[in-house]
């Protein structure tokens, strides 16, 4: 499985950004994927998550302002990002995993095999 992922950028607090994950290499329906971000000296923390069924997971950080969906059709999970803040600041990295049941989300880094490169999301304030 291959990942791409786009979308991030410079933005002020209270903007929004979309990212966006392409996948390839596999029956994009067969494939759970997850947002993480990692901030300068912090561990990689998930954002949000999207089974193959369509079962959603947001973090309690970015909940109701984060929202993840995904379109089959295209092969590209989003990450609709509203209401920024400066502590949203980081590089987002979309993974993918192909293994998991139907409706499960997975919520650790190590339950993905696949990562994209990250996307540099950086938010002023």
């Amino acid at each position: 499985v291959q990942l791409q992922a786009s979308g991030g950028g410079l933005v002020q607090a209270g903007g929004s950004l979309r990212l966006s994950c392409a996948a390839s290499g596999r029956t994009f329906s067969d494939i759970a994927i997850g947002w993480f971000r990692q901030a300068p000296g912090k561990e990689r923390e998930l954002v949000a998550a999207i089974s193959r069924g369509g079962s959603i997971y947001h973090g309690d950080l970015v909940k109701g302002r984060f929202t993840i969906s995904r379109d089959n059709a295209k092969n590209t999970v989003y990450l609709q990002m509203n209401s920024l803040k400066p502590e949203d600041t980081a590089v987002y990295y979309c993974a993918a995993d192909y293994s998991a049941p139907y409706y499960r989300v997975l919520r650790h880094p190590y339950e993905y095999h696949y990562w994209g490169q990250g996307t540099l999301v950086t938010v002023s304030s």
